[in-house]
């Protein structure tokens, strides 16, 4: 029987939007994935301040949008194609300057036929878009920002508008994390348990979900424990920021490209190192 990679490797893949594609990267080099979807990405239950906004872009009130997420553009283009202002919304963004927190909203624009980014931050924070505009003179300047569902994109928001951006703000979709308590709670007695290896996190909004129900849970110290003892793999700056927080001692990463592929080499990488007399 041929040895695969990762073989031996239980690992829990938290991921939403991607979660199949995800797992079966790792099961395809022979990893047993367990899978629990934390954050469900869903449309906007009431998209009025949303179909605003596009009447905003159309009307040519910004020339330039900053693109937070992947998700945000791809939700947004389908809120307009509802009101049939699909096409208004193209030839409108095609005369905007985009700015790109990170790869996903990059690819985004690529899948619709829009421009390539103006503008990529240099790391996919808030951060990262402010540093990319430090040259640029805001004062007055009518920018569009996409945000995601919660908090996370204040400091940037709260950024642009110190240094005097008139800022026209929309969040296109909504997180949905409530339905799948039972399931998260089993993936944190597991980890608690010594049952799984490793952890895999895609997004910031993940962590902050598994930490919020296992408080609920009364299992906050146990999953603390767990994933201090574990490596615990994930892209971007963000994510890591808060593991490091956590007193995470293990954190695997990508020097560079935050996308699926270069995680998944990562985490081979390092489960060989460890594994490697195991495998033979």
């Amino acid at each position: 029987m041929t040895i695969q990679p990762l073989d031996q490797l239980r690992i829990l893949v938290p991921e939403s939007r991607e979660l199949d594609l995800f797992a079966g990267m790792l099961e395809k080099k022979g990893a047993t994935t367990y899978r629990c979807p934390l954050v469900q990405i869903l449309d906007l239950q009431d998209s009025g301040d949303a179909e605003a906004w596009i009447e905003q872009l159309v009307a040519g009130a910004f020339r330039d949008i900053i693109w937070m997420t992947g998700d945000g553009l791809q939700r947004l283009v389908g809120i307009a194609e509802k009101v049939g202002r699909r096409d208004a919304v193209i030839n409108s963004l095609k005369q905007c300057r985009a700015i790109t927190r990170g790869p996903k909203p990059a690819r985004a624009l690529r899948e619709l036929g829009l421009p390539k980014p103006w503008l990529a931050a240099p790391e996919p924070t808030s951060q990262g878009v402010l540093q990319s505009l430090t040259t640029e003179d805001l004062a007055g300047r009518p920018l569009g920002l996409q945000l995601y569902p919660g908090e996370g994109g204040l400091p940037l928001l709260e950024g642009l508008r110190a240094r005097g951006a008139n800022v026209f703000t929309v969040t296109p979709y909504r997180y949905a994390s409530d339905s799948e308590t039972t399931e998260v709670v089993k993936a944190i007695q597991l980890l608690a348990g010594g049952q799984l290896d490793m952890i895999a996190f895609t997004s910031s909004a993940q962590l902050t979900r598994l930490l919020s129900v296992a408080k609920a849970a009364g299992l906050h110290d146990e999953l603390i424990q767990a994933i201090n003892n574990m490596p615990v793999a994930a892209i971007g700056p963000v994510v890591e920021v808060m593991l490091q927080e956590l007193g995470v001692r293990t954190i695997l990463r990508p020097d560079s490209h935050f996308h699926l592929k270069p995680l998944v080499n990562v985490i081979v990488e390092a489960w060989l190192t460890t594994h490697a007399e195991d495998l033979r």
